[in-house]
């Protein structure tokens, strides 16, 4: 090959492989860039409204008392990554899970999270008091992160056995960016520790623990329909 035919064979070559380049580059897809950036971390403001009243769950429902009354414990939850949970359907509740869900004490699932946190698991928790006027609403703040974008939560539904309501592993991020708001039912819980019926049933724990399972009973179904008993919504500051 002659030296000028070597010159333009070079040439021609790396013109080549650049307006390749350039074409992968353009038809790239815009949301596979913006997935592969980095996301930085989310404040969001947690507000929960409860929706169990007499009028929509009339079977047994308790009487109005400033104590004893119809009432959802304090939220307490945090953000977490997969591999951890405050509760999951079908799974066994958790010592920190069953006191919530019995008596609305938020030890030792305090505790629970806060290991979950020192692991890696899971973000700071955040907690709020009880809600016993439901024309009000209870108010807190998560943060998440890459990390950790998931939030779980979960409040005592009182008085009960061992019925409680929340969500589980609710992901704030989609398609690669922050949700800028999502609200969601709450739907009521049977945590599985005890075997009472209704709702100021004598204690009778369970042995051995059930699963976490959807309160299947009368005071939350009706017509065959779980009937939600609140909503939660993440709002991004």
């Amino acid at each position: 090959m002659r030296t000028n035919d070597r010159f333009w064979y070079a040439a021609l070559s790396t013109l080549l492989v650049f307006g390749l380049a350039a074409c992968a580059k353009e038809e790239m897809p815009e949301d596979t860039a913006a997935k592969a950036m980095p996301v930085g971390p989310a404040e969001y403001t947690v507000v929960v409204k409860s929706t169990w009243t007499r009028e929509n769950h009339p079977f047994e429902y308790p009487s109005a008392n400033p104590i004893s009354g119809p009432h959802f414990s304090g939220v307490i939850g945090a953000a977490h990554n997969a591999s951890y949970a405050i509760f999951t359907e079908g799974s066994m509740p958790s010592p920190g899970l069953e006191r919530l869900s019995e008596q609305g004490k938020h030890d030792p699932l305090d505790a629970e999270i806060n290991a979950a946190t020192a692991a890696g698991s899971a973000g700071p928790l955040f907690s709020t008091g009880p809600l016993r006027d439901f024309a009000d609403s209870l108010v807190g703040t998560v943060t998440v992160d890459s990390a950790h974008p998931m939030v779980s939560l979960v409040m005592m539904v009182a008085p009960s056995p061992d019925w409680f309501t929340g969500v589980s592993s609710v992901n704030l991020m989609e398609n690669g960016a922050w949700v800028a708001s999502k609200t969601m039912e709450l739907t009521a819980y049977d945590s599985g520790g005890d075997d009472g019926m209704t709702y100021k049933a004598s204690d009778k724990d369970t042995n051995p623990k059930k699963p976490t399972s959807r309160a299947a009973t009368a005071h939350f179904v009706i017509n065959g329909v779980a009937v939600p008993v609140g909503s939660v919504t993440f709002t991004r500051k």
